[in-house]
C-alpha cells in the first residue's frame, strides 16, 4: 500500500515501496556506517612536504602560491620541518633556489658538496634524524642558465647520456649529504639504473630512488617554476633553447607511454614511481597501480595547489573540503605517497577530524 512519509512536505506523492532488495543508501545513512565502509583512509603518513630554499636568511613569499615561500635555508626550513612532524608529516622534499650567478649550462653546481641542497640535507638529518625522511630532486633545470632539466646543444637537442653522467654525481653528492630517497624527475632514458649503479659504487645502497616515472609535459607547472626561477631562457644568437621540455616530458595525451616508462624504471631499480601532476592524471596513477608491485607516489603540483587556493581566497570554494577531497582522489586512484604543498595544513585538518 502507499504510504505518507511521516515528516514528508505537503503534497509529496503517496508511493508504494519499490521493490529493492539491495539499496545501497543504506550503507551511507549515517556518519558512522560511513567511516566503517570507507575504502580509502587518508592520513598524514601518505603525505611528502615539498619545500622551496633559498640561501638566505629571510622567508621570502611566492606570490603565485599563496601560502608559500622560499625558505631560509638554516632559519625558516627547520622551522617549516618542525610544525610538519608535529602534525605527523615526517616525509620532505627539497627544491633548491640557486643563486644566478651559480648556474651554467652544464648546471654542475648540482653537485657542489657545499651546495645549498647538500647543506639543507644535511642540516635537517642532524637536527630530525630518523624522524625525517629527506626526499630529493635529481635535475639540472635549478642550476641549468639555460633552464632545462638535461645539457642543451646548440642546436637546442636535450643531450641524454651527458645529462645522466650529471645526474648521477649529484644523486652521489645528495646521498654524500644524507638524504634518504633521492627522486630524478628529468625523464632522461636511462637515468635510473645509471643513479643505482652510481649510488651502489659509492657505498649508498640503502638510498632509496623514487623516479618521476610519468612526468608529463604540463602546464601546471607555472607557480613551481617562478618559486624556483627554472623555467628555459631564450636563446642567445647561435643558440637554440626549446621554449618548453615536450622532447622529455611525456605528452599528455598518451597513455600507453606511461606504462613502458614503469616498466624501465621498476627493471632499472626505482624503489617508488610517481605521477606528475595529480589530479588531472588520475587514470595513470591507476594504471600504474595496476601494473605494478611499487608503491606510487603523485605529486599535487604548484598548479593544482594554486587554483584551489586562488578560489577559496575568493570565497568561490571551500579550501578545506577541496583540498581534502583532491589528496583522497589521489589515494583512492592508487598513489601510496602525495606530495603535496598543503601536507601540513592537511594533516592539521586530519587530526581535528579525530
Amino acid at each position: 500500500a502507499a504510504l505518507r512519509r511521516a515528516g514528508a512536505p505537503e503534497g509529496t506523492p503517496r508511493v508504494p515501496p519499490q521493490d529493492l532488495p539491495s539499496r545501497p543508501r543504506r550503507n551511507r545513512r549515517s556518519e558512522y556506517i560511513r567511516r566503517a565502509t570507507r575504502d580509502t583512509i587518508l592520513t598524514p603518513d601518505n603525505f611528502i612536504l615539498p619545500l622551496f630554499v633559498h640561501d638566505g636568511g629571510e622567508d621570502i613569499p611566492i606570490a603565485s602560491m599563496p601560502g608559500c615561500s622560499r625558505l631560509g635555508w638554516d632559519t625558516g626550513l627547520p622551522r617549516a620541518v618542525e610544525e610538519a612532524v608535529a602534525a605527523g608529516v615526517h616525509q620532505v622534499v627539497l627544491f633548491p633556489k640557486t643563486p644566478e650567478h651559480l648556474k651554467s649550462p652544464l648546471g654542475e653546481e648540482a653537485y657542489n658538496p657545499d651546495g645549498l641542497a647538500q647543506r639543507a640535507i644535511s642540516l635537517l638529518k642532524r637536527e630530525f634524524g630518523r624522524e625525517l625522511e629527506v626526499y630529493t630532486d635529481v635535475a639540472l633545470d635549478p642550476y641549468s642558465s639555460d633552464g632545462h632539466d638535461g645539457i642543451v646543444r646548440d642546436d637546442g637537442v636535450i643531450l641524454n647520456d651527458e645529462t645522466v653522467e650529471m645526474l648521477c654525481r649529484q644523486a652521489v653528492s645528495q646521498a654524500e649529504a644524507g638524504a634518504d630517497v633521492v627522486s630524478p624527475s628529468d625523464m632522461m632514458d636511462g637515468r635510473v639504473g645509471a643513479i643505482r649503479a652510481a649510488l651502489d659504487e659509492a657505498g649508498h645502497t640503502e638510498v632509496s630512488i623514487m623516479s618521476y616515472t610519468a612526468k608529463y609535459a604540463s602546464a601546471f607547472y607555472g607557480p613551481f617554476r617562478d618559486a624556483l626561477a627554472s623555467a628555459p631562457r631564450p636563446g642567445q644568437e647561435g643558440r637554440v633553447i626549446p621554449p618548453n621540455k615536450k622532447t622529455y616530458q611525456q605528452d599528455p595525451a598518451n597513455w600507453r607511454e606511461a606504462l613502458r616508462e614503469a616498466e624501465a624504471d621498476e627493471l632499472e631499480g626505482a624503489d617508488i614511481m610517481m605521477v606528475k601532476p595529480g589530479m588531472p592524471y588520475l587514470d595513470i596513477i591507476r594504471l600504474l597501480k595496476d601494473n605494478s608491485s611499487l608503491p606510487i607516489a603523485a605529486y599535487h603540483v604548484s598548479g593544482e595547489y594554486a587554483m584551489i587556493k586562488a578560489a577559496s581566497m575568493q570565497g568561490w570554494l571551500d579550501e578545506r573540503d577541496c583540498v581534502l577531497e583532491a589528496l583522497l582522489c589521489m589515494k583512492r586512484a592508487g598513489s601510496d605517497l602525495i606530495l603535496t604543498y598543503y601536507a601540513t595544513q592537511a594533516a592539521k585538518w586530519l587530526q581535528d577530524e579525530l
